[in-house]
């Protein structure tokens, strides 16, 4: 009986050990060797080079998680691989140095040991493989627009309103940054609301005088964009692009509406990010609905054309 117990422990050590050993090792050997390198700056100030289909795992790794659809996953690989290629057909006319940072400056990235920090051991491993198997099967695809690679935004979620247009965030147009649905089937999956007293917000806005109690005139909605989120709000007399505000503070979106105490402005918000290009929660609610990777990077992209990128040997 005895005997029996050692087996079966040596047997299960075998399992939780030994195999999910063996899989990884397969799916690194497995994986995507190509020659094309890209260059990335490292948080340490160093610069690596990968292949950049290996650079992909991390960027879906880091930029959608791994529990989406399959479809999904695709379209953040293609996503990710368009955006990674235009910057490297600039690397002539910006030569910094280097292509890409680890940051959402350019695309977030994880390493394999920030991958298995965030995920866990046996997480890595299932996970890993299931992000890898959506850049191979999408292997050298892009999104192609008048010649050259579009600049294939995305973010987290629209909230409860479509995507927007890109001359509408960054001032300029882009065909294939339109006004088009979300995708998503909860337009609430994200809402926040911040407050902030008097002294908090002349600090925010760096605003020299001393702090009042508020008043109904001190926020005011003065342009929206096509979509029907804010464009352009003042605030305590000072005229700010929305999207300026967003940043200096702290909000989630711009999709925004606010009440007003004397001692308290109450902004809430709607959606995570820019809402530019592919919503990543629509992408997921589409692919449940069985759209194939061709059929969201159509929605969010109209008029892009998908192409395999061609590399050199």
């Amino acid at each position: 009986m005895k005997k029996e117990w050692v087996w079966l422990i040596a047997l299960s050590l075998c399992v939780v050990l030994v195999i999910p050993w063996s899989i990884l090792r397969w799916q690194k050997e497995k994986g995507p060797t190509e020659d094309v390198q890209i260059r990335i700056l490292m948080p340490d100030g160093k610069i690596i080079n990968l292949a950049l289909e290996d650079y992909l795992l991390g960027v879906v790794a880091a930029e959608m998680p791994a529990e989406f659809e399959a479809e999904a996953l695709k379209a953040q690989a293609v996503a990710a691989r368009t955006y990674a290629a235009r910057r490297l057909s600039q690397r002539n006319s910006s030569e910094v140095g280097y292509d890409v940072d680890t940051t959402v400056q350019t695309q977030a990235w994880l390493s394999d040991a920030q991958m298995r920090a965030k995920w866990g051991w046996f997480n890595y491993v299932r996970y890993r493989g299931k992000l890898q198997k959506a850049v191979l099967a999408t292997r050298g695809m892009v999104l192609v627009a008048n010649g050259e690679y579009i600049e294939a935004f995305y973010h987290s979620s629209s909230g409860r309103k479509v995507t927007e247009r890109s001359e509408d965030v960054w001032g300029s147009p882009r065909p294939y940054l339109q006004n088009v649905s979300s995708g998503e089937d909860n337009p609430l999956r994200y809402v926040k609301s911040i407050s902030y007293t008097p002294e908090e917000l002349f600090k925010k806005l760096e605003i020299k005088g001393f702090p009042r109690s508020f008043t109904s005139k001190d926020i005011q909605m003065l342009e929206r964009t096509a979509a029907g989120r804010a464009k352009s709000v003042r605030v305590l007399g000072k005229v700010y692009l929305a999207t300026q505000l967003r940043t200096l503070l702290g909000l989630p979106s711009t999709d925004m509406e606010w009440v007003v105490q004397p001692e308290r402005l109450t902004i809430t918000t709607y959606g995570n990010g820019h809402a530019v290009g592919m919503s990543q929660w629509g992408a997921n609610d589409l692919a449940k609905k069985n759209h194939k990777v061709e059929e969201i990077l159509a929605h969010y992209y109209p008029g892009a054309k998908l192409m395999q990128l061609g590399y050199q040997r």
